[in-house]
């Protein structure tokens, strides 16, 4: 009579091992996760914020040139400042030939 209840005991013992186990073994797994992520985040950002300020410069160079040529452009369009027209050169006509 007690053999039966042993290995019921003994089932039901492996059963809640196994289980208690695997959620330890996948909470230690994310906590050295975390752990690795928390340390690499300084780096990451600092990453980040470099590649945030390239793209800022790049973004002003661009804006200052569009600006420059827009300026330069509505400047130039004045006609007093552009000088005097060519005059048309007068065209001699050649007499035709026979």
């Amino acid at each position: 009579m007690e053999r039966p209840l042993l290995t019921v005991l003994l089932l039901v013992g492996l059963i809640i091992g196994c289980a208690v186990g695997s959620a330890y073994a996948r909470a230690r797994r994310g906590w050295n996760d975390y752990q690795t992520a928390k340390k690499s985040l300084p780096g990451a950002r600092r990453g980040a914020w470099t590649l945030i300020r390239g793209v800022t410069v790049k973004a002003g160079v661009i804006a200052l040139l569009l600006f420059g040529a827009v300026a330069y452009a509505a400047a130039g369009a004045d006609e007093e400042t552009a000088g005097p027209a060519p005059s048309q050169s007068p065209t001699q006509r050649e007499p035709p030939h026979r």
